[in-house]
């Protein structure tokens, strides 16, 4: 991000007030903010109560799905690599084309890659930890060719979310054998990524889709995963992929979660905005729209850790128009981020009243930035 005084000092004058429409794109663009969303976030969405979809009448190929992301006023996107494949899970070249011109068409960048070993029942008893070698092999297969469709496209980075890795009940597996098939898999996805230029993130989750708990339940979890596997590959390139909501799932002060990162000298890859309540299930709301003190917070972390990379956004936002809904979380965001940036403006007197220990004083210093 571009953060010096000059653009500091636009804050209570050019970007006084409540941030909308042309003056979200000049905020962004004056602070280097890189803003993305998901493919998916432009729908249609399905769950278990609505195998049929919420929209159905609402095409979801990916070209509609970009058209419907730039319409949000969104210039970055981020992909899953199934959307990439054929039935017989090898990549279609001509879907790839379609894509990179529709990207240069509509003056979007491509961001992140995404492997997705979680939606074919293919994969229902794991991906990188699943007890048949033979699936294994084959996850570490696609995981490979999503990276290489990464590159093709232009992405800086690849994540993989272990969606099909864990359990539902215990004693069903044992912990200590899927931790190994886990980190000897990422291992092999890094030096893949590296190879190709690419940085690699993992990103967790405490469950959803399994009931018990997902292999890398938190990213205190992730962070300590990352750092083995980069001191076996003799590097830093994998890192991990923050997901908000997923933290507050897990119960966990997100920005804490970047200063453990940064502790342990493990990159940032991605990030993922969105919404979830304290300790509940992954709701992929609108960003900002619960939780507000937690996700300034977090935009403030992600400013004084020194983060570089792209925010994007993760939801399903079932009911809502999702162009709305996307430019909704794009606004909200801005205008978080500038809470942060105010915060930030005045961090001297911020870190001199956190050494006091005292709350109170703390307090004082973002009380009128918070209301």
């Amino acid at each position: 991000m571009k953060i010096n005084d000059g653009n500091l000092g636009k804050l209570e004058k050019e970007y006084a007030g409540y941030l909308e429409g042309e003056k979200v794109s000049r905020f962004f663009h004056d602070f280097g903010i890189k803003f993305a969303a998901g493919h998916w976030c432009a729908g249609d969405f399905l769950d278990r109560f609505a195998g049929n979809g919420y929209n159905p009448d609402l095409k979801s190929d990916i070209i509609s799905q970009l058209k419907r992301v730039k319409a949000a006023g969104i210039d970055g996107v981020e992909f899953h690599e199934n959307i990439f494949i054929d039935e017989k899970r090898k990549k279609v070249n001509s879907r790839i084309a379609e894509v990179k011109k529709t990207l240069k068409e509509l003056k979007m960048t491509p961001t992140n890659m995404n492997t997705n070993l979680w939606t074919d029942p293919h994969w229902k008893f794991g991906g990188l930890t699943n007890p048949d070698k033979a699936i294994r092999k084959e996850a570490l297969a696609i995981t490979f060719q999503g990276a290489e469709i990464a590159a093709e496209l232009g992405c800086e980075s690849i994540a993989l979310w272990p969606g099909s890795d864990g359990w539902d009940y215990n004693f069903e597996a044992n912990y200590g054998t899927l931790l190994s098939r886990f980190i000897e898999g990422c291992a092999a996805v890094n030096r893949k990524a590296k190879s190709l230029g690419l940085r690699f993130g993992v990103e967790s989750k405490p469950k959803e889709p399994r009931e018990g708990h997902m292999i890398i339940p938190n990213t205190h979890c992730a962070i300590l995963m990352a750092k083995k596997v980069n001191e076996a590959c003799q590097g830093c390139n994998m890192g991990v992929a923050v997901d908000y909501g997923h933290e507050m799932m897990a119960g966990i002060e997100p920005a804490f979660s970047l200063y453990l990162a940064r502790e342990f000298q493990v990159p940032v890859v991605n990030f993922h905005v969105n919404a979830a309540k304290w300790r509940s299930n992954d709701e992929d709301r609108v960003a900002g729209t619960s939780n507000l003190w937690e996700l300034v917070d977090f935009c403030y972390a992600a400013l004084d850790t020194g983060y570089q990379g792209w925010f994007g956004e993760d939801q399903f936002t079932y009911r809502m128009d999702p162009v709305q809904a996307m430019s909704l979380s794009r606004e909200f965001f801005a205008n978080t981020m500038k809470k942060a940036l105010l915060i930030w403006k005045n961090r001297k007197r911020l870190l001199a009243a956190q050494e006091t220990g005292n709350a109170g004083a703390t307090l004082e210093v973002v009380k009128k930035v918070m209301f």
